[in-house]
């Protein structure tokens, strides 16, 4: 690794970061943050889950997760429930309203990729996707050397 990789992985994060408007304070021009969208992605998807179980997938602070997960209760986004084979763990499901308005940003993610992509040909979506599947089988855990 020399200097000049860091750089141009440096310079490719500010363009992607751009590209995708994450340096806006909230994402996809809806009231929530990168993170928070990242929560309910796993809640949507992965439910019911653990508030461990996203900290080990996010590798997110415990802390923080927690003002989330109480935000979103008085939201109404979420519910807890015990566990019924664990009564110490608390599972963490979207409430109905909480799947309708990760489904709002869902489509809004999808239409912003579609945004970019459409001036593309094939080809150079062909590639793209060529090109961020390499990157992220190197950069997985398993990938690396």
């Amino acid at each position: 690794m020399t200097e000049k990789h860091i750089g141009e992985i440096r310079a490719f994060n500010r363009f992607y970061t751009d590209v995708i408007g994450l340096l806006d304070r909230y994402i996809l021009n809806s009231s929530y943050t990168l993170p928070e969208v990242r929560v309910l992605y796993e809640l949507y998807y992965h439910q019911p889950i653990t508030a461990s179980d996203i900290v080990n997938s996010l590798h997110i602070d415990k802390g923080y997760l927690s003002r989330m997960i109480l935000q979103f209760e008085k939201r109404k986004l979420l519910t807890r429930r015990r566990s019924a084979q664990d009564a110490r763990s608390v599972q963490l499901s979207l409430t109905a309203s909480g799947k309708k308005e990760f489904s709002v940003l869902d489509e809004a993610s999808h239409y912003q990729i579609r945004e970019i992509l459409t001036p593309l040909s094939a080809v150079d979506c062909d590639k793209l996707v060529q090109y961020m599947t390499g990157i992220k089988s190197i950069l997985s855990p398993a990938g690396k050397k």
